[in-house]
């Protein structure tokens, strides 16, 4: 089932990107995109703010190949600027139960950051275990597992241009599905 059409997510980058653009006028800030989800919303994200910043990446271990989070999140691979000093932008595709977040906010906050907020594409408050700060706020999805735009079920479907519900038992989009439809 279509959550949101690759034109309603193009329009809530450029939102998002609007309201970074203000915050952070003068500013060189560090995006820190958390892999894999964030990687196409990290890029649009970037092309739409259309002034300097510097991009760094975390990788966490959080759901593998299931559908429900494991605890708790680890970082499995860190940044490579330092952050020490700067305003750091946290970019996440998805904010579910709080757990992924929380633990890049609590990893990054030990490297004594400026300033430290969070840019997410997707909130789904209902599943919220940990309340985790959302400084900018793309959409609010309800409790379905979502898909597509670089989010995934086992590594499939990162490639769809709009944001899908897997229903359970689903293997996921109809296969007809083309590129640019959504």
């Amino acid at each position: 089932m279509l959550l949101l059409s690759s034109q309603e997510i193009a329009r809530g980058v450029q939102r998002l990107a609007q309201a970074i653009r203000q915050d952070y006028a003068g500013c060189n800030p560090l995006l820190v995109g958390v892999l894999k989800g964030a990687f196409i919303f990290l890029a649009d994200l970037v092309r739409a703010l259309g002034m300097p910043v510097e991009i760094d990446f975390v990788r966490v271990a959080t759901y593998g190949s299931a559908t429900l989070p494991s605890r708790p999140a680890r970082i499995l691979s860190g940044v490579r600027i330092s952050p020490k000093g700067r305003d750091v932008l946290v970019v996440e595709d998805i904010v579910d139960t709080g757990y992924t977040t929380h633990a890049v906010l609590t990893y990054l906050q030990r490297l004594s950051p400026r300033s430290l907020r969070t840019c997410v594409l997707l909130d789904k408050p209902s599943r919220r275990r940990i309340p985790v700060p959302i400084d900018y706020r793309g959409f609010t999805l309800p409790d379905r597992f979502a898909v597509g735009y670089g989010l995934d079920k086992g590594e499939a479907y990162r490639w769809l241009p709009a944001i899908y519900a897997l229903e359970e038992g689903e293997h996921g989009p109809a296969p007809s599905h083309r590129r640019g439809e959504g």
